[in-house]
């Protein structure tokens, strides 16, 4: 079997925006987003966050749904990419 590629996807591209953007309007640092993710009972560091929010690394189901709870949105909203302004 090939190796998957490493390379993150539109939809990855999308929801790591979203991510960002949701965290910062709600005054978030990085630390804190992960924080609230962690206490959700996923552990995750700022530096795993930095990681998703530049699509340098995959976000996972499971931290999809943590993130969109530590957001308080749908993972839905998150998937599908920053808001129209």
């Amino acid at each position: 079997m090939a190796a998957r590629s490493l390379e993150i996807g539109t939809a990855g591209i999308r929801t790591a925006r979203s991510i960002e953007i949701l965290r910062t309007e709600r005054g978030l640092a990085q630390r804190e987003l992960a924080a609230r993710v962690t206490a959700l009972g996923r552990p995750m560091t700022n530096t795993m966050l930095s990681r998703i929010e530049r699509a340098q690394g995959r976000c996972d189901i499971d931290d999809l749904v943590a993130l969109s709870q530590a957001l308080r949105v749908s993972p839905q909203e998150l998937l599908q990419g920053p808001r129209a302004a």
